[in-house]
């Protein structure tokens, strides 16, 4: 691996990023997420944390701190840390690619799933925010990707758009490691050409 390598994650929920996190620690890289920043502010604000929530506290702090907020507290936390490979998950705005992009060596990787497949991880997944009808869960998919959001929330389909590179993840695990080794090799021989 090379010696300085930050792969940011977009796509829908249960689309596959927390297993490509989990690969790619396996390789040496350190987990960070915007979701976490989102998550603290609701744990301040005493709300429960549902996905609307999050979804809503998210918006509230891009409406704010603008648009690319969240990614711009990453890049920061990042540019200050003696550590170099970096997996960066939760990211949902293409205002946070942009603050992303600053980063040397940033890569932003696409994950796509069909809706079925997500659908089925999410009720295997079970975590209490995927615990809701179906209806629910559609209805926070397409909020996800952007549809009927503002310019300052959610836009997973725009930052789909912008991916450097996109794995489809509609099979097996094993399957999915390969394109995760394959990404990683991708990545390698593009800094090989810029060096």
């Amino acid at each position: 691996m090379k010696e300085k390598i930050r792969i940011g994650l977009t796509g829908r929920m249960a689309s596959g990023k927390g297993e490509a996190i989990r690969i790619l620690i396996q390789y040496g890289f350190h987990e960070i997420s915007l979701s976490d920043i989102v998550r603290d502010e609701s744990r301040k604000a005493g709300k429960e944390i549902t996905r609307s929530q999050m979804q809503d506290i998210g918006d509230r702090l891009r409406r704010i701190g603008g648009a690319g907020v969240l990614g711009r507290m990453i890049r920061e936390k990042i540019e200050s840390s003696p550590i170099t490979c970096w997996v960066v998950d939760g990211i949902r705005n293409p205002a946070e690619i942009g603050e992303l992009k600053k980063l040397k060596c940033f890569y932003l990787v696409g994950i796509e799933a069909d809706i079925p497949v997500i659908l089925e991880r999410l009720r295997k997944r079970g975590r209490a925010t995927d615990r809701v009808k179906t209806d629910e869960l559609l209805k926070a998919l397409e909020r996800e990707w952007g549809v009927g959001e503002s310019a300052d929330g959610q836009q997973v389909g725009a930052c789909m758009a912008l991916s450097d590179i996109l794995i489809v993840n509609n099979s097996s695990i094993q399957a999915f490691e390969k394109k995760i080794k394959s990404v990683l090799n991708e990545i390698g021989a593009k800094q090989d050409g810029n060096e």
